[in-house]
């Protein structure tokens, strides 16, 4: 019988979900609608000192404006497994359990170490030349464990309360083999991986244990996570061999890195040139607050289809797709084993597109509370026809403000650079008889501007530059379609702008 497809995010709340979370949690997501399953918000909370306020709840709303909301887990409804957050579960005496029968397997042995004297291994082993100094099979021997004192001594320890870890017994030279979904089959030497610990002084899990207690007990079919845990998962393996459960342990996918746009590294919240949180964000701990996409004006589709693209190939040529489609097409074979680099440009585009796609009504209603802000509240046919006009010349609602406010405020001043260049070419009298033209008119509407213009083209004998027309009736030399604008701005207020704008001109240009 195939074993149901169960997957699960696993953040830990020590902090702000960063974009790179946010593409774990989609990929999962993806993953379990394509096939049916489930997808589970679980907290690991081990590391209590690193514990954050207000994370948790942080990353329950980010995954909910993203809409890749989890069936089961903190937040969003308890299933058969629940409690979620690993410090509770720690409470069962679950992991305790397991680190029990790996002592008892003779897989995992009691530590006694002070810090002192791992410090002082540590400096040994520097002195000694050694590039990544660890707690292994080798400098073991040396150490206050379980495998170095005497069972007399070990008792002793133990029943007087004598603060301990337990540690994971690493082989010393064995080959440790796995296969990774994405990554094909990944070979390591145990004398590369240290003897990690399994369960704190406090009695606290640390991952490794956790996450595979976690992991078996959930009944997780695929355990996906970020690259930065691929030198962790031969040890994770071994763990899964002692416990006697390598056959029925989820099957292994490790993300590539999201990098920054220059290639150079993994993508860090102290980029300042865009977001790299889905909502804004600030760690009580520090003073400095992130900005967020939601609050930059980016839509959650627009955000998560950019994510989706960050090192998965859908197979086809296709950028703009639904949650729905991503499902349909997604499988981890066709997630890239090289880091994504992250274009802050395209993603702009995506959000274009998302913007575009959008009903004018659904526009109009974005809008209207920032227009509000500014004194301004047209009726709603006006409303639509503005955002009609000019979507097409920006990325965010937050744009639009800026792209048309001259329909609502008289400019300050008139585009100089190209009045300077183009006024010789024509005349006062070009722009009066359009003026003219203008204020004859009994009915305003696109078709009927558009044709008033050519008549007057034609009076005048040759072509009127629309150009110079847009600067003295908005100020700007360019911005959206121009008879549409005029149109909308109604025969008063262009009459009057057109006025204004040749006696500015006659004034200050004319020699």
């Amino acid at each position: 019988m195939e074993k149901r497809v169960r997957v699960r995010f696993a953040p830990s709340p020590t902090g702000g979900l960063h974009m790179g979370g946010v593409r774990t949690a989609l990929f999962n997501y993806l993953f379990a609608k394509k096939h049916g399953g489930d997808f589970i918000l679980r907290i690991e909370d081990t590391d209590q000192n690193r514990f954050v306020e207000g994370a948790e709840q942080y990353i329950i709303d980010a995954l909910t404006w993203c809409g890749i909301q989890p069936n089961e887990g903190v937040g969003f409804g308890d299933g058969p497994y629940a409690p979620y957050r690993q410090s509770e579960r720690k409470e069962t005496g679950i992991y305790k359990k397991y680190a029990d029968q790996l002592i008892a397997a003779g897989h995992a042995y009691y530590a006694f170490d002070t810090s002192e004297e791992l410090d002082e291994m540590r400096k040994r082993l520097e002195a000694a030349k050694v590039v990544a100094p660890q707690y292994n099979s080798v400098t073991r021997q040396n150490m206050r464990n379980s495998l170095t004192l005497g069972e007399d001594e070990v008792k002793r320890l133990l029943e007087s309360n004598a603060p301990y870890v337990v540690r994971l017994k690493v082989p010393r030279n064995e080959e440790i083999r796995f296969q990774d979904i994405i990554r094909g089959w990944v070979v390591v030497n145990s004398s590369q991986v240290d003897d990690k610990v399994l369960l704190k002084s406090d009695g606290m899990p640390t991952y490794h244990l956790a996450h595979i207690v976690d992991d078996i007990e959930m009944k997780i079919s695929h355990a996906v996570r970020g690259e930065e845990w691929l030198p962790s998962a031969p040890a994770h393996i071994l763990i899964y061999r002692y416990l006697g459960l390598e056959n029925e342990m989820p099957q292994l996918a490790h993300l590539p890195l999201i990098l920054n746009p220059d290639g150079h590294g993994k993508i860090s919240k102290r980029e300042a040139r865009f977001p790299v949180f889905p909502l804004s964000w600030q760690d009580p701990r520090e003073h400095t607050p992130y900005g967020g996409y939601k609050e930059a004006g980016y839509y959650p589709e627009a955000f998560v289809n950019i994510l989706a693209l960050l090192g998965w190939n859908p197979g086809n040529n296709k950028e703009l797709m639904s949650v729905d489609e991503m499902a349909t097409l997604f499988e981890f074979e066709r997630v890239s084993k090289s880091g994504a680099k992250f274009d802050p440009e395209k993603a702009k585009w995506f959000n274009q597109q998302y913007l575009k796609a959008k009903t004018d009504a659904e526009l109009a209603g974005s809008f209207r509370p920032l227009l509000k802000e500014k004194g301004y509240e047209p009726n709603e046919s006006f409303l639509k026809e503005y955002c009609r006009l000019v979507k097409e010349k920006v990325q965010f609602v937050n744009d639009f403000w800026a792209q048309g406010r001259f329909i609502f405020e008289t400019p300050e001043k008139l585009d100089e650079a190209v009045l300077t260049k183009k006024w010789k070419e024509t005349s006062a009298a070009t722009y009066t008889l359009v003026l003219e033209k203008f204020k004859a008119l009994h009915t305003w509407d696109i078709p009927t501007v558009t044709a008033c213009f050519h008549e007057a083209e034609t009076a005048n004998g040759g072509k009127i530059d629309m150009q110079v027309l847009r600067v003295l009736v908005t100020g700007a030399s360019g911005g959206p379609q121009l008879f549409d604008t005029l149109a909308l701005m109604g025969k008063d207020k262009v009459v009057a702008r057109l006025e204004s704008g040749l006696a500015l001109v006659l004034t200050n240009f004319e020699k």
